[in-house]
């Protein structure tokens, strides 16, 4: 049968199904099935007259966040670095507010306020197919310290409980490309243990000179005085020089465990996280190169620290073999720094009229 001849096979069958009771329903439906080929479910539709027409509304719910909030997701979750859905997430309406205020992002009232309410998991389906994992590749180009080791004290991951703003985890990323071989340039980076506040400066060359002066010019720039350094147990750090300006100004020096990353976890993460994320695995080896990277660290900074929200862990518990981790509210680097109550008035005002003028 073709479809002309099933309508009006259908048709005839139609008004005796209407009026047919349940057992007598049920032989007409044999009937058509029968003759034409329909799943019975097709064939219900088709004895009551139902049909599907395209064009008409979707089955499902109702689409609620439509691509002009997806699109401002996006336009936020790029202006925050590319963070995750829960850390991005209690950061929405501040950073939202900011972009808008700057022209950056024009978007109605509606999306809007469905926007500043939408959950984390609503966030990732959102985000789905802008999220990209980078591509973690480990190199460690650290050399032992010397016997000075024997003198500065171990810090492992469990110490850093209840520390307060000043405290520094350090380390050193090379941009050596595929070769280690021959001279390259290296990054200092730095991370306040308490509030997540990352300084990070390019040095010529891992020397201990260089690193020592990095160290001095980080110093300069926190918003908090330095009261303890973290290292690996790499000569760049473990060296005489560094021990010495330590011990002169009242800094705690520590040093990680040999082969244990995780004792320098806050700064591995950032990293992979921003520094990586930023300048790459390439090899930089010229004057050029170096200058750009200054350039670029001295946005970056002021983007990690005040519009890149970070959870801490506040609590860890254990379930037979499974551990379970609660964090706290995500908040910017800037925020915690607020919210220690470490922050000089002076420094508190330089960092808010800063805050207030940036795009």
């Amino acid at each position: 049968m073709n479809r002309e001849s099933i309508r009006e096979y259908a048709g005839r069958q139609r008004e005796r199904y209407a009026k047919a009771n349940k057992k007598e329903k049920s032989k007409i439906l044999d009937e058509v099935v029968a003759v034409t080929g329909y799943h019975r479910k097709a064939a219900v539709r088709l004895l009551s007259g139902k049909k599907r027409t395209s064009g008409g509304e979707s089955p499902g719910r109702p689409v609620v966040y439509g691509h002009k909030v997806a699109a401002a997701a996006r336009l936020v979750y790029e202006a925050a670095g590319g963070i995750g859905a829960k850390r991005l997430r209690p950061f929405i309406p501040e950073l939202a507010a900011r972009l808008e205020a700057f022209g950056e992002l024009n978007i109605s009232s509606e999306a809007g306020l469905l926007l500043r309410r939408a959950s984390p998991a609503t966030l990732e389906r959102l985000l789905a197919s802008d999220r990209v994992v980078m591509r973690r590749r480990v190199r460690s180009l650290t050399k032992p310290g010397t016997l000075l080791r024997q003198r500065i004290p171990v810090r492992t991951f469990s110490d850093w409980d209840d520390v307060t703003p000043g405290f520094l985890e350090v380390d050193t990323v090379a941009h050596c490309g595929d070769s280690t071989e021959g001279f390259h340039l290296w990054t200092v980076n730095a991370v306040d243990i308490a509030t997540g506040w990352i300084e990070m400066d390019v040095v010529w060359g891992k020397t201990q000179v260089r690193v020592g002066a990095a160290i001095q010019k980080i110093r300069r720039r926190l918003p908090v005085p330095l009261l303890g350094l973290d290292s690996d147990n790499g000569s760049e750090f473990i060296n005489h020089g560094l021990y010495e300006y330590c011990q002169t100004n009242k800094i705690t020096f520590t040093r990680s465990r040999a082969y244990k990353k995780n004792d320098s976890a806050h700064v591995e993460q950032k990293n992979g996280a921003v520094v990586r994320r930023l300048v790459g695995y390439g090899r930089y080896m010229t004057a050029e190169a170096f200058l750009q990277m200054q350039r670029v660290y001295s946005l970056a900074r002021l983007h990690a620290n005040f519009f890149q929200p970070v959870r801490k862990l506040s609590a860890k518990s254990r379930e037979g073999a499974k551990s379970i981790r609660f964090y706290d509210e995500a908040m910017t680097p800037y925020q915690r720094m607020v919210k220690s109550g470490k922050l000089a008035g002076a420094s508190q005002a330089v960092l808010e009229k800063l805050y207030l003028s940036l795009n």
